[in-house]
């Protein structure tokens, strides 16, 4: 507990006054460079797990949630009708892919083909995005690409283009790589310029003439109604396909993933450095006080004031600098991360540079997510480290020698 006495003469060390000019700037200092410390952590936490989850929805919206692969055997129909597979899915699609050569008088361009029946196709959230154009059917000798595909080689809807795949046709000058002419139905925006440049759709009987690819062999497309909680997902989906080869798209985009995660880790621990480099501000503004406040201690010491109490106070006011550093920082960390694209598009406009290129993160603007489990942890972080500061001068300050002190006042 901490008594009355404590709380008056911590809260009178607290109110520094013109002949402490010093040790008042210290303490600012300390309580600045703490708030900083929390609010770059909260703003930079919350930016990339803001890039994270935008980064997963737009993946998860263009590509299966998860695949089912056959090995030999076609996959068995009858387990269709599983309940869990029912609970966990909201659509099933059949799929096939292949890589072909898109074929100009001006250019080549390898793609990645990707084949649906039509009544699939017109499914999937892609297609039934407001940024499609054209057709949502994909007929046969038709195909639907990407944004950037159309702009970068000046492709219309209605355009004529040559495939080419790589799977030979047996004519009397010998094995020549198939062709097939395509008319542009569609043009799709995943909002990756990866995924618009380098895939396309076709029909997918066209897809499996073309690649000589058996009908026996189709992929199997699964569509989650919670894609973002996959780990426990494939799981219960590789108990119900157990014959078949199951994968999902953190699986194809592990890597990607790895990455961001290493990434978040190492900018916390480093950004931590800020909190505790200010933190060492409150052992030299405490070691200053204790040093200033010789004759008070020693005069609270002799009237029976115990070591204990002297600890507590000299504690309390390095744990009240901290805390309430820790609280500003917390506000002004979200508050920058709520507007933060406001703050971006400004600061972009006043010095004419482009902060977040959108052709480097895939992203038109600056994400933000708070995330009040990282804002607890930091702020916890952020306390523990000032409670571990502040106990040494108070230890100090309860170790003075009280008639030494006084004897020297």
């Amino acid at each position: 507990m901490i008594s009355q006495l404590e709380k008056e003469v911590t809260l009178r060390y607290l109110k520094t006054r013109k002949k402490d000019g010093f040790l008042n700037v210290i303490s600012i200092f300390s309580f600045i460079g703490i708030s900083l410390g929390v609010a770059v952590l909260i703003i930079v936490m919350s930016v990339m797990n803001g890039f994270r989850t935008e980064l997963v929805e737009k993946i998860v919206g263009f590509n299966p949630h998860a695949v089912i692969k056959p090995y030999e055997n076609p996959i068995d129909e009858n387990l269709f009708i599983n309940k869990e597979l029912n609970d966990l899915s909201k659509l099933f699609v059949y799929s096939n892919s292949g890589e072909g050569v898109l074929i100009n008088k001006d250019y080549t361009k390898g793609l990645l083909l990707r084949g649906y029946l039509s009544e699939d196709y017109k499914k999937l959230d892609i297609v039934e995005s407001s940024l499609f154009i054209g057709n949502k059917k994909l007929n046969p000798s038709h195909i639907s690409i990407g944004k950037e595909l159309s702009f970068s080689y000046d492709i219309k809807v209605g355009d004529k283009i040559l495939i080419m795949s790589p799977t030979g046709v047996q004519t009397i000058v010998g094995n020549l790589p198939k062709q097939k002419a395509y008319i542009v139905d569609s043009i799709f925006d995943s909002e990756i310029s990866d995924f618009d440049h380098n895939v396309a759709f076709i029909n997918l009987n066209d897809l499996e003439n073309l690649f000589d690819l058996e009908s026996s062999n189709r992929n199997l497309e699964i569509y989650l109604k919670n894609p973002k909680n996959i780990e426990i997902t494939k799981k219960k989906l590789e108990s119900i396909f157990y014959e078949y080869y199951v994968y999902t798209w953190s699986d194809l985009n592990k890597s990607l993933f790895s990455a961001l995660k290493v990434e978040r880790n190492v900018m916390f621990i480093i950004l931590s450095l800020i909190i505790i480099v200010a933190a060492f501000n409150i052992i030299s503004g405490l070691t200053i006080l204790v040093k200033n406040k010789t004759r008070e201690i020693a005069i609270l010491k002799s009237i029976g004031v115990l070591n204990k109490s002297i600890s507590k106070i000299f504690f309390m006011v390095g744990f009240i600098i901290g805390s309430l550093a820790t609280i500003f920082g917390i506000i002004l960390g979200v508050l920058f991360s709520i507007y933060i694209e406001n703050i971006r598009e400004f600061m972009s406009n006043v010095f004419s540079i482009n902060l977040f290129p959108e052709e480097i993160y895939f992203l038109s603007k600056m994400p933000s997510e708070i995330n009040p489990g990282s804002i607890f942890l930091i702020a916890i972080c952020s306390i523990i480290i000032t409670i571990i500061v502040s106990i040494y001068p108070a230890i100090k300050a309860s170790q003075m020698n009280t008639s030494r002190a006084l004897k020297y006042d």
